[in-house]
């Protein structure tokens, strides 16, 4: 949990790059937005205890899916972020529950569903690959897939270009080794 960390509302630069720490998409919308949201809400409510992440997530993919696609979807979800949060070799940034733009790194979270969902198995081992710092991949990918699943199943099917992201080149380079 001590990998996570939220971007102050009104703090432009990313340590030591002089980089945004938001991408420059501000207008995903549907699938990609829930995607998003669910991905922030729930690495913040691993980070500090206050299950009010959680119910945010649910209400948005409930009101969005229905109340027994929201149980699947979201019980993945929850799979897909602990296992991220598990394997994390780096400190992984969100942007404010209330922002509506989206980081860095919830932009890869966000291609590699997109990835999983059109079968695009490189794009999706470089998102895990960029999010973990580290080669170890493999439950990520797993849990991912049935993530995407869920997401699809529900009618929730992301882009196809939101695969291929710019915000993978400004990632630092992951190890081959874990920490």
């Amino acid at each position: 949990m001590r990998r996570l960390r939220t971007m102050a509302g009104g703090d432009s630069t990313a340590e030591g790059a002089g980089r945004s720490p938001h991408a420059p998409i501000v207008d995903y919308q549907g699938p990609e937005r829930l995607v998003g949201f669910g991905f922030r809400l729930w690495l913040n409510g691993f980070r500090t205890g206050d299950i009010s992440n959680w119910e945010k997530a649910w209400s948005a993919y409930a009101g969005t899916i229905g109340a027994d696609a929201a149980r699947t979807a979201v019980g993945q979800l929850s799979c897909w972020v602990r296992a991220i949060d598990c394997y994390a070799q780096r400190e992984l940034k969100t942007a404010p529950n209330d922002c509506a733009r989206f980081c860095q790194d919830e932009c890869v979270a966000i291609a590699m569903i997109a990835a999983c969902q059109h079968h695009a198995c490189p794009a999706m081992r470089a998102c895990a690959f960029a999010l973990l710092g580290c080669s170890m991949i493999d439950e990520v990918v797993e849990v991912a897939e049935g993530f995407a699943t869920a997401m699809r199943d529900a009618d929730q099917v992301l882009s196809p270009a939101s695969a291929h992201t710019a915000s993978l080149l400004l990632m630092p380079p992951a190890t081959a080794w874990s920490h």
